[in-house]
């Protein structure tokens, strides 16, 4: 199954290249789900229909589903939330703030992505096609399984197990109800299921497509995104550069446009080498309804297949020799400078301006010392070699 997600800075039309790529694919024949993890949810919009809680059809083969995440969230969260509530009426909070602070930050665009994992599942669907949110949010999304992770594994057990040893003790001294196992188990739940979807997004049949405008400020965003996706293991398959103005003539204030947005689309092709950068042209209305998105698709990929996977390199690999192995981290516009690197234990810590990860490194590398670091050609190169002495 083919799962393509589509981003951008707000505004540069992705939702509507998403839907016109999701109806290109079903008028081929493969039966496609777009859905949203865009709080906005415009899909229903683009398409000029009107939308239910469950994957609806809106043509042959394609089908829209905007995410109930009211009945998700209760599914998910409902005991972890609950536990909460009680912490905060023993503190005095009033029902009604409280029940809103016990909702997470972001919690729609989490809950649509455990949707997704459940569409993935079923087998019903050759293709999904996921209309993101703004791209600092679907970053810091993408970032989040692998951040619950490292809690999971080093945190959790030792938190667990201290709340189960000293249960009865903490909630006299403290008055505060401590956590029962169904709570713990929802969590456990939680991260299963985010790792689930973080091992989908990540694997050899997704993508991510950037959407931009021949905007440099645009531009500057796509290129950190690239350098971002790739920091936590996403491939990059393609970019849209949408709203491109034709170069038809006319009076000197779409000149002037046309040539800014000739140099800026060099860059695009120059930041880009590599990757396919589709184009869509400015249209003088805006496309709405199933009809003018299949126009818009037609002419964006111009016969190509939408789906299509570019295959790319990996963005991590490991490479050994005799003389130990060598970490490559693919991190796009990037130089030294930029990059802070620490070890902590059998973690390779990796931070790019605000965001950060933390490598588990292998068991064979987990064993050897750092011996060097060098970022060349956008790429993070970290050599191990020899017996960690304070193993």
């Amino acid at each position: 199954m083919r799962i393509l997600l589509f981003t951008g800075k707000g505004g540069v039309g992705k939702s509507t290249v998403a839907a016109a790529t999701a109806a290109l694919a079903a008028e081929s024949g493969r039966r496609t789900l777009v859905l949203s993890t865009d709080a906005a949810h415009s899909l229903a919009d683009a398409y000029a229909v009107s939308v239910g809680n469950e994957p609806e059809q809106v043509a042959p083969n394609l089908f829209v589903h905007q995410v109930d995440a009211q009945r998700r969230f209760e599914e998910s969260w409902a005991e972890i939330q609950g536990y909460l509530l009680s912490v905060l009426e023993v503190a005095g909070v009033d029902p009604v703030a409280a029940e809103e602070l016990t909702v997470i930050p972001g919690a729609e665009e989490v809950l649509a992505l455990l949707e997704l994992r459940l569409h993935a599942l079923s087998d019903d669907w050759d293709a999904v096609v996921v209309d993101c949110a703004p791209t600092a949010e679907t970053l810091r999304l993408l970032a989040l399984p692998e951040a619950l992770g490292w809690y999971m594994t080093r945190v959790f057990p030792v938190e667990r197990r201290v709340v189960r040893a000293l249960k009865p003790m903490l909630s006299r001294a403290a008055g505060v109800p401590m956590p029962e196992d169904d709570v713990f188990g929802a969590v456990e739940r939680l991260h299963a299921e985010l790792d689930q979807v973080r091992a989908l997004l990540a694997g050899p049949d997704s993508g991510v497509r950037l959407v931009l405008t021949p905007e440099q400020v645009v531009l500057a965003e796509a290129r950190r995104s690239f350098t971002t996706l790739s920091l936590f293991g996403y491939r990059v398959d393609g970019v849209v550069a949408n709203r491109v103005f034709p170069d038809t003539g006319g009076d000197a204030w779409r000149a002037g446009w046309v040539r800014a947005q000739t140099e800026v689309l060099a860059e695009v092709e120059q930041s880009f080498a590599g990757i396919p950068v589709w184009r869509s042209e400015f249209r003088p209305t805006e496309p709405v309804g199933l009809a003018e998105l299949l126009d818009v698709g037609r002419a964006l990929y111009a016969g190509a297949d939408p789906l299509d996977v570019h295959r790319s390199e990996e963005p991590l690999r490991i490479t050994r020799s005799s003389e130990g192995a060598v970490l490559r981290l693919r991190l796009p516009f990037v130089g030294r400078g930029d990059v802070d690197l620490a070890r902590d234990g059998d973690d390779l810590v990796v931070t790019v301006a605000s965001y950060r990860r933390l490598l588990t490194l292998p068991a064979g590398l987990a064993r050897r010392r750092v011996a060097g670091a060098r970022v060349d050609g956008g790429e993070l190169q970290v050599r191990f070699a020899g017996e960690r002495s304070e193993r």
